[in-house]
Parts: C-alpha cells; structure tokens; sequence
C-alpha cells in the first residue's frame, strides 16, 4: 500500500504538463503514487504522459489513465481518487508545480499530527511574479474542528479557501465518501467539496509549509473563458446551500454560505466584459433565479451587512426575480 497517492489530472496542458512531471520526479519516493488523469487531452498531453509514467515508474508507483471522452476537472479528480490505493492522499493541477521535497514534509506533518486533513498555504505564480497566499486560519499546526472554522459569516474563513491541491487527506475520509467531487462540475467544484469536508470531517490542522506552485493566467483555465462552463459556479452553491440547510447547526452555518454565494455573484456580475453577450445574459438570469432560491431570511441579513456597491446589486436581481415572478 503506497503510503501517499498524489492525483493529477491533465487537460490540454502539453506547454506546461512536462514542469508539472518534473516537480513530481523531485518528490519522487518508492511508498508514494502519482496517479495521472488524462481528461481526453486534444494535443500533445497524452503522449508527453505515456513517456513521463514510463520514467517516473522507476522512482515511484504509477498509475496513468486516459478519459474516453472529457469530463471536466471534478470527474477527472474522481476517477484519480477510485483508482489511488494511498493511506493518504493529494492533488495537483497539471499545470501547477511542487517544490522539492514538498511531498515528504507534507506527509510527514500529516502523519504527526494525526488528524483527518491538513491545509497549507501556497505560491500563486503569474508570469514572473510569485506572491505567498496564506490559509485564513490563524493557529498553526494545531489540530482544530473543522466545523469552528467555517465561521464567522462576515470574515474570510477556511471554506472560503478551497484548493482541492493545498492540502493531504487520510483515506478513512474516502472511505466515508468526503473526498469525492460533484460529478461534471466544470467550474466551482471544490466549493461544495471543502464545505462538505469542514461540516463532516472530525479533525484539521493548518501548516506554514509552502510548496505548492499555483499557475495564474493559463490561457485554456476555465477562470480565463467566459463561456458556459464558468456558470456552474450556480449549481456548485446551489449545493452548498441546500446541504447546508440540512445541518443540525443550519442556523448558524447558512448566513456565511448566503453570503459567499452572493459575494460570487457580485463578482462575476461586475466583470460582464470577459463574458460572451448571451452567456452574459444568463448569468443575470439564473442568478437572480439563484437569488430567488436562497433563504430570504438569510438573505435579507446578508444585504443589510454587505457594501453598499455589491448590495444594491443584489438587491437590484432580487426585485427582477420577484417582478418576474408576479408577471408570470
């Protein structure tokens, strides 16, 4: 049983997939797996992995799988967690990097700890430029409740950092079913994933160990196209809130998922130009159908809290959504 499965999944990433292997051959140990998911790659992708699970089979265990047809990143993280037989687990873009030596620090820090799964902070890299963004916990290697930290509601917390990839998992949160993603999310996917995991989850810890490599600006990311994909950004806090309201502390929990979710909404809304015109029309309907969908008690709190710009906004939608619906 390898020790630790570290899965990444490729999609169209040949300018970038072979710093991506490197890093990994750097991390490389004989208890560690690297499972590579090709998510039904167009260009060169599929053949740089074939040449690069050859090479890295002789420093680790490996494991390579290619999608028949493309599923997006959630189902491609999936199929790497069905598939990877670690005591713990991982992830990694495949246009992202690792450090040298990160893995094992990771792993050892998880280990001594002993809690379901740690975070960590990471390097966003754009262009030249390489800026330090920091998990919004203040303790440190300390164990927490992951359900403590998802509030407060008017303050960035650690739902609200939900890079699958800045972190380790113990298997027996597999085994529970807390690590799989939405299946066929295209965008937003690891939202309902880091929610589900702080309400469920029995135990995390934080650790200031840098070594993830966060590659900004790539031109095929889903964060650079305004096309349809980036929408199901709805039906991922959709599913926050609706399992959220489910929770015996729903109460207490639903004001900080209300507010991210209206927090995102003010943010796409005010970037329109990046969309194309008939994806930007919808975004505005289906958000104030979104918006019509929310608990309007927690709602109603929430835009008295918010500034002034995104709330007036919001409540602009809202009153779209009611006019809509007294018209029909």
């Amino acid at each position: 049983m390898p020790k630790l499965s570290v899965i990444v999944p490729f999609y169209n990433v040949q300018q970038y997939a072979p710093d991506t292997l490197r890093s990994l051959r750097r991390n490389a140990r004989s208890d560690f797996e690297f499972v590579l998911v090709d998510d039904h790659s167009q260009d060169e992708t599929p053949a740089i992995l074939e040449r690069a699970a050859e090479e890295l089979s002789e420093v680790a265990q490996v494991r390579y799988v290619r999608h028949e047809v493309n599923g997006g990143l959630a189902t491609a993280r999936n199929t790497g967690l069905d598939v990877a037989s670690g005591e713990y687990l991982t992830f990694l873009d495949g246009d992202d990097w690792l450090a040298r030596g990160y893995l094992a620090e990771l792993l050892a820090a998880h280990e001594e700890l002993g809690c379901d799964f740690v975070r960590t902070d990471h390097v966003q890299a754009t262009a030249r430029a390489r800026t330090v963004h920091r998990a919004p916990v203040g303790p440190r290697g300390q164990v927490l409740d992951p359900r403590a930290a998802i509030l407060p509601a008017d303050r960035s917390t650690s739902v609200d950092y939900a890079y699958a990839w800045a972190g380790c998992y113990h298997r027996r949160l597999l085994d529970r079913g807390l690590l799989h993603f939405t299946d066929g999310l295209r965008t937003a996917e690891d939202r309902p994933w880091i929610w589900k995991l702080h309400r469920e989850a029995e135990s995390f810890a934080v650790l200031s160990l840098l070594g993830v490599f966060y590659r900004r600006g790539v031109a095929t990311s889903l964060t650079q196209i305004g096309d349809m994909r980036q929408l199901d950004f709805i039906r991922a806090f959709d599913q926050v809130i609706e399992e959220t309201a489910q929770d015996p502390d729903a109460d207490s929990l639903l004001p900080k998922a209300v507010r991210t979710y209206c927090a995102i909404i003010a943010h796409h809304l005010s970037d329109e130009s990046k969309w194309e015109p008939a994806v930007a029309k919808e975004l505005r309907l289906r958000s104030a159908a979104a918006i019509k969908r929310m608990p309007q008690d927690a709602l109603g709190d929430v835009l008295d809290t918010m500034d002034l710009n995104r709330s007036t906004q919001l409540r602009r939608l809202r009153r779209r959504a009611s006019s809509t619906k007294a018209a029909a």
